[in-house]
């Protein structure tokens, strides 16, 4: 199975911004597992702005986009080197793929990208992939790992998509505001009732929430992929989400036939 997930800033650091180390080691070696057992694993990873605040000890995420492009600089080689050393444990080759938004739209660079990925997967390596934050202004103001990862999933004709957040998945209200909201198990389609419980930003560090989640459902139920929400403070569920038993929200990929 081709599996695309994507983790977010929430999942990799901790509030202030440092690695949440114990956690992003165990999703290596479950990613790792994963890829052991003869899937393909592409890693869609937020996180380099919100580790490159940790790392230059800033008190809080830049608001000007000079300051996000600067520390997105500075994450984006913490981040790298510390998959890079973590993956290499389990003997697994990372490469790293920054996107901006016309790498996906312009006809000819979609082609080179599409060739790049091909040839990695064929050499056994582990894609990771990110926006490019540090030159594409435009996608740190409007952009999301989202939405990206669902255009990786179906660029790559992946048969799953896992977006691993701060939530359990989608409920039928604010759980952290309502104690009577109840997770939704499965969906089916985006009706018009499934969009209207999208809410607003994730965590302060990151640039997420369910609107752009339930944006890439729709991206890749289209395509026929599978697409599940889950917690990823226990990267562990990677394990049960992939043999499809009901872990967080999981959004039926429509299926031609």
């Amino acid at each position: 199975m081709r599996i695309v997930v994507k983790v977010g800033t929430s999942t990799l650091a901790h509030a202030g911004g440092r690695l949440n180390i114990r956690r992003v080691e165990l999703l290596c070696k479950v990613l790792s597992d994963l890829k052991n057992a003869g899937h393909e694993i592409l890693l869609v990873s937020s996180g380099a702005i919100g580790m490159g605040v940790g790392k230059l000890g800033l008190r809080e995420r830049p608001s000007d986009v000079p300051g996000k492009q600067a520390a997105a600089a500075v994450g984006q080689c913490e981040l790298m080197y510390v998959y890079d050393k973590l993956f290499s444990e389990y003997h697994h080759t990372v490469a790293q793929i920054l996107l901006t938004g016309s790498d996906v739209s312009d006809p000819r660079r979609r082609e080179n990208f599409h060739n790049t990925l091909f040839r990695l997967l064929e050499w056994g390596a582990l894609p990771i992939l990110n926006e490019n934050d540090t030159v594409a202004t435009e996608e740190i103001v409007i952009g999301d790992n989202d939405s990206l990862s669902a255009i990786v999933a179906v660029s790559a004709g992946a048969e799953l998509l896992v977006l691993l957040s701060d939530i359990d998945g989608l409920y039928t209200a604010d759980p952290h505001s309502r104690a009577e909201a109840e997770l939704i198990p499965y969906v089916k389609e985006l009706s018009p009732e499934i969009l209207a419980l999208a809410g607003g930003s994730g965590s302060d560090l990151g640039t997420g929430g369910m609107a752009t989640k339930l944006r890439a459902a729709g991206m890749v139920m289209e395509a026929g992929i599978d697409m599940v929400i889950a917690n990823g403070a226990d990267p562990e569920l990677l394990y049960d989400i992939v043999e499809g038993k009901a872990v967080g929200t999981r959004f039926q990929g429509r299926k031609n036939g």
